[in-house]
């Protein structure tokens, strides 16, 4: 008899089969030369075709219902799939003005920034099945974002066969621009994980290597995205989880500050953890669809749909006039886990370029990261991971990285201090760690706070003293590991994401280069070299994931940051560094 976890999964399992096979019979063909082009619009072009009535919305189901089935079968990265919906739900008179939408913006949804834009939304983002005049764009959207009348499973079995009953607010913003939602991507069970795996949908893997994986948590979104099977993928961050597989995966994406983006109704394994909170962030192929996708949703006026949103509208920003020299301040480590030579080389790139245009580029060493990532995983796991715990049902379980932290928090509070004092010498960023990570009384938690907001203003005025307008880094230190190696990779891997949640800058991954074998290979018996001695034993274990000849090809991005509610900013700044790459000859060529 299979246990109450594995009916779960199982009917899980057959009911996207189901979808799959249903849908096989309607979008098995290849690409036409037509919808060759069509898919290679991009979303300005693609809206007014869908407004003019060059393009139906038949087209574009079809077009996109073909990718995402070739998504599917390469990389397992959908979790269910809406196509069926989707079809359903439009006719050739669908394009016409909105009459029946819920929303305030009544102008805007008539002039449907999104209209024809194929979406997909994370697995934890809710989302009813929502009729404006049968409208869509088409979109994917990650299993944590609620679309009603789907169940939202944040990779959970509990979740399971409870669909809800109210569309995320993302989503019906989306819905009423005109966005068709065409799939919900996969995640890792419970969301906080190196990789995207679970039991309810399997292992999610890299569009450039069957071996490796997507990152996570938005892992099967960027899957998706980069493989063409969605024009953006709506996902949820809350340390890296749009960046991370962004990086992974040589897609674009951007993590916008506490409400430029809605929020309400998406959903997570820790809910209420306000110190440390959920965003939502779309990924791209491209720059030019990230910096639309992010306008048109800033132009829906998103606080008439999230009361948790700032009334900030679009601000143009322009950083590319004749001679505008920028300063960027470079984050070589975290004092963790330095980045690898793959990644480290990326970095490299975008800095000697921008310099060799000349820009202002310097090393910027920050207020004590290590301290500061200390007190946001506090405050992460300040339950001691009781909540994630509760929400497993009996022999689910989550992934070995994340297992392991919840099992070296919750170790015997004595056994820990006798541990820290024995590794206080020969390692001291692992001593602290079994130290401070405990279940928190209110007191401490409170604590923990002041010590954050400590840190964000010491990081201001440094920011200011050097007067930087960006700041460069890695989004990981590695580039997609192989499946089964996340507990070597541990959770520390994603600090460099982390980092600017703590912080609520804006912040967003570009891809940049691909592994090369033989420019980034560890140095020859590198495991017995001083360099390696000195590491903290977190870092020498991840070290071991790294093999710049399994990787070789694999996609590596540099993360852009900016400060609070700056997402504009960040954008033009991507903008300066693809401009700098191009006239170099070296921007990314993806797939």
């Amino acid at each position: 008899m299979l246990s109450n976890h594995n009916h779960h999964s199982a009917f899980k399992h057959e009911q996207r089969q189901a979808s799959v096979n249903a849908a096989s019979k309607l979008f098995s063909s290849p690409l036409t030369s037509s919808e060759e082009k069509l898919h290679a619009l991009p979303i300005s072009e693609l809206v007014s075709a869908c407004k003019s009535g060059d393009i139906s919305p038949f087209e574009i189901i079809s077009t996109y219902g073909k990718k995402v089935l070739a998504a599917q079968r390469n990389t397992n990265c959908v979790a269910e799939l809406l196509l069926d919906d989707a079809t359903s739900s439009v006719s050739a008179a669908s394009w016409g003005p909105a009459v029946d939408s819920d929303s305030y913006s009544s102008d805007l949804v008539r002039s449907r920034p999104l209209l024809g834009v194929p979406v997909s939304v994370k697995g934890a983002i809710d989302a009813a099945q929502f009729f404006i005049g049968r409208r869509r764009t088409v979109v994917s959207v990650l299993d944590c974002i609620d679309i009603a009348g789907h169940d939202t499973t944040v990779g959970l079995a509990r979740r399971v066969g409870k669909p809800v009953d109210r569309s995320s607010a993302i989503v019906r913003l989306l819905q009423d621009a005109g966005a068709i939602v065409i799939a919900k991507t996969t995640v890792p069970t419970a969301l906080f994980s190196v990789d995207t795996d679970s039991k309810l949908f399997g292992t999610t893997s890299n569009p450039y290597s069957p071996d490796h994986g997507v990152g996570a948590s938005t892992g099967g979104g960027a899957a998706l995205v980069a493989c063409g099977g969605s024009k953006v993928e709506i996902g949820s961050d809350v340390a890296g989880s749009v960046r991370f597989p962004a990086h992974f995966c040589g897609v674009w994406s951007l993590k916008g500050s506490v409400g430029r983006w809605p929020v309400t109704g998406n959903q997570s394994s820790m809910m209420g953890v306000e110190a440390v909170p959920t965003l939502t962030g779309p990924l791209t192929r491209s720059l030019e669809d990230l910096e639309q996708i992010y306008k048109r949703v800033i132009d829906m006026r998103p606080w008439e749909y999230d009361y948790t949103c700032v009334p900030i509208p679009w601000r143009p920003i322009n950083l590319q006039e004749e001679g505008r020299r920028l300063k960027w301040g470079v984050i070589w480590t975290d004092g963790v886990i330095p980045p690898s030579p793959a990644c480290k080389r990326a970095l490299s790139s975008v800095a000697d370029s921008l310099r060799e245009q000349g820009h202002e580029v310097v090393d910027f060493t920050p207020p004590n990261i290590p301290d500061f990532l200390e007190v946001g995983y506090q405050l992460a796991f300040g339950d001691s991971g009781q909540q994630i715990r509760s929400n497993l049902v009996p022999t689910e379980t989550v992934n070995p990285a994340l297992a392991s932290f919840l099992d070296l928090i919750n170790l015997p509070r004595l056994f820990k201090k006798l541990l820290s004092k024995f590794y206080s010498s020969k390692d001291p960023i692992y001593a602290n760690l079994l130290n401070v990570m405990h279940a928190k009384t209110i007191p401490e938690e409170r604590a923990l706070i002041v010590k954050r907001d400590q840190f964000r203003e010491a990081w201001h005025e440094q920011w200011a003293k050097e007067g930087l307008d960006f700041v460069l880094t890695v989004p990981a230190p590695f580039p997609a590991v192989k499946h089964g190696e996340g507990l070597k990779a541990s959770l520390m891997t994603a600090s460099y994401s982390f980092l600017f949640n703590l912080l609520d800058y804006a912040a967003g991954s570009i891809p940049v280069t691909k592994v090369d074998k033989n420019l980034d290979a560890l140095p020859a018996r590198f495991m017995s070299s001083p360099e390696y001695d000195a590491m903290n034993n977190i870092c020498k274990t991840s070290y071991t994931v790294y093999d710049a000849n399994s990787m070789h090809g694999l996609p590596v991005g540099v993360q852009i940051v900016a400060q609070r509610l700056e997402e504009e900013k960040v954008l033009e700044g991507m903008k300066v560094i693809e401009s700098v790459l191009i006239q170099k000859g070296i921007a990314f060529e993806g797939k």
